[in-house]
Order: structure tokens, then C-alpha cells, then sequence
């Protein structure tokens, strides 16, 4: 597999992790990100071969890919980026991988609660079989876009990866894949909320957060509420936490609705969750116990190709 050295101190074999991306050829290729704060936007189109991003020291807190645009902040051409274009990286290259690096949106989000646009993602990740392992992603509203193209499956697996944000901070499409992950959800005044799936009313998968810790910042977060884009009746949430640790700050009634659409209408389930957070209630739906074989990180993410990350992790 071809290597490339990314370094700001000039002695690798680029500058910038775009430079090196740019440079990939048609074969899979390994991009070794050494130590620094590199300020730039990146994307892996489509037609990018397979690539692993790797920092070099194994701490993901010594390699930082960050910028700060927003959905309201402007382009050069005076038009708003959108929550979109506000990425700092979007991947839409299946096959990618990410380790050992933090991905960051460093927008400062206006303090005036009548302001709004403010979605910031710090990663938009539009692509199948992607894996990231040991990653930070560093936000505040909308910080990890998990999409999937229109007609196609996305399946995505995250694992030890550190997620932090405040609202609607995992969200789209994509047949995604927590395991064993760190998730943080930061105080905006009442309104944090850890997920916002959209997925298709064909997928069975959504989103799986499993054996993870979701961690707050807030006096009260909520797991999760159903986003259905451009009001699209089609996009039925689906989301499943099981084997979790709930923070004290999780909302007795942690699903809510979301734009006239009912939480209770998604596929919004919990299953043997523990910590101070964790309950069992009519607001809380759990999977039943003979499901449980059919919401693993093997039943997400196993394809025809049989493609399965977690079985060796």
C-alpha cells in the first residue's frame, strides 16, 4: 500500500492533509498525519481511492483537523455554507478509515439565542464502509453528519472514538455504529440532544450505540429525537442504545419530537442500560429480549460482501 507524510514542519512529503489526498493515486494509500493543528477544510470526494488517515503518535489530542465555518457563516461568493458545506471534512470515498486524530469545528456560536443557523458539522461522513477508530469529533451543534446518498446504504462503524457536542449531535442517514465510544453531550440550555436519525423508511438500520458511555454536561439531555429532512414522511428514525451507561443528566422522558413529527411514530429503542440515567418506563421503549441478536454491530453492518469491522475488533 503506497504511504504518505503529512507534517507542518515541512519534512513530510506534504503540507496539508488535502495536498496529500489530492496526490493519491487509484490504489489505496495510507496518509500518516504527524503532530500539529492543521487549519484547513478537507474532502475525499467520491472518486478518491480507499484511504486510512492515520496520526502517527497515537494520541488523536496531537494530530487536530479543525475549521470554524457554520451553516450562517458566508462563502466568498456572500452565499451561507450550510449545514453541509460548514463540514470541515466530508468523506464520500467508501472504504475510508480515520485514527488516532481529532476532527474539530471550531465555530464560536453567538451567544444571542435569537441567532440562528448555527449548525457547525465537524465531520460529514457520506460514505460507505468507513471505519474510525480512536477519533475524536469535536463540536457543538450538529458536529458528526452520518449520512447516506439517496437509494444507497451507508454503513459506518466508530470504535473508542470520543463524540461531543450539544444539539442534534449524531445525525442522517447512514446504518452507523457506536461501539465502545465516549459520547459527551455538552449544556445549551436545556435543549442538548444527542441524536437525530433520519433514516430511510426502507433501512432497517439507523443508528447502534453499544458498550458506550454517554456522558453530560447538562442538567437535562435527551438521547434523541426523529429528523425528517425537508419534512420528507419517509425518513423514519431508527436508533438503538443497549449496554450503555447513562449520565444522571439523561431526561426522564428521553425521546422527544421533532418539527410536527412524533418520536413515538421512529424506531427508538433502549436495552440494558445502567448508571444513573438509565430507566424503564412508558417513555422508554426497550428492544424485546428475543430482537436482541438482530440489533448487533454484526447485524448493522454486514452486507452481502459480508463486510463486518466489529467481528475483529
Amino acid at each position: 500500500m503506497a504511504e504518505l507524510i503529512v507534517s507542518t514542519d515541512g519534512n513530510g512529503s506534504h503540507w496539508t492533509v488535502q495536498a496529500a489526498i489530492d496526490a493519491a493515486g487509484t490504489e489505496a494509500v495510507t496518509i500518516r498525519v504527524r503532530p500539529g493543528i492543521y487549519r484547513e477544510v478537507v474532502r475525499v470526494a467520491g472518486a478518491a481511492p480507499p484511504i486510512s488517515l492515520v496520526g502517527t503518535t497515537g494520541d488523536p489530542r496531537d494530530v487536530v483537523i479543525t475549521f470554524d465555518n457554520a451553516n450562517r457563516t458566508l462563502r466568498s461568493d456572500g452565499t451561507p455554507h450550510g449545514t453541509s458545506g460548514s463540514a470541515t471534512m466530508t468523506v464520500e470515498a467508501d472504504g475510508f478509515e480515520a485514527r488516532d486524530l481529532t476532527i474539530e469545528n471550531a465555530y464560536r456560536r453567538d451567544p444571542d439565542p435569537a441567532v440562528h443557523d448555527q449548525q457547525a458539522v465537524a465531520l460529514k461522513l457520506q460514505a460507505d464502509r468507513a471505519v474510525l477508530r480512536n477519533v475524536r469529533l469535536i463540536g457543538h451543534q450538529d458536529t458528526l453528519y452520518a449520512n447516506a446518498p439517496v437509494g444507497r446504504v451507508a454503513r459506518q462503524y466508530f470504535r473508542d472514538c470520543h463524540i461531543e457536542g450539544d444539539v442534534d449531535f449524531i445525525f442522517g442517514s447512514a446504518s452507523a455504529v457506536f461501539d465502545r465510544c465516549r459520547i459527551r453531550a455538552l449544556d445549551r440550555g436545556g435543549h442538548a440532544c444527542v441524536t437525530a436519525a433520519s433514516t430511510a423508511r426502507t433501512s432497517r438500520y439507523g443508528f447502534l450505540i453499544v458498550r458506550s458511555r454517554i456522558e453530560t454536561a447538562a442538567p437535562t439531555v435527551r438521547l434523541g429525537r426523529p429528523w425528517h429532512p425537508g419534512g420528507d414522511p419517509n425518513a423514519i428514525a431508527q436508533v438503538v442504545i443497549r449496554e450503555c451507561w447513562l449520565d444522571a443528566g439523561i431526561a426522564a422522558e428521553p425521546w422527544t419530537d421533532m418539527s410536527g413529527f412524533s418520536w413515538k411514530d421512529a424506531r427508538l429503542f433502549e436495552f440494558r442500560n445502567t448508571g444513573p440515567g438509565a430507566a424503564t418506563n412508558a417513555s422508554r421503549p426497550q428492544l424485546d429480549g428475543r430482537d436482541t441478536e438482530a440489533f448487533t454491530a454484526s447485524a448493522y453492518l454486514t452486507g452481502s460482501d459480508r463486510w463486518d469491522p466489529a467481528a475483529s475488533a
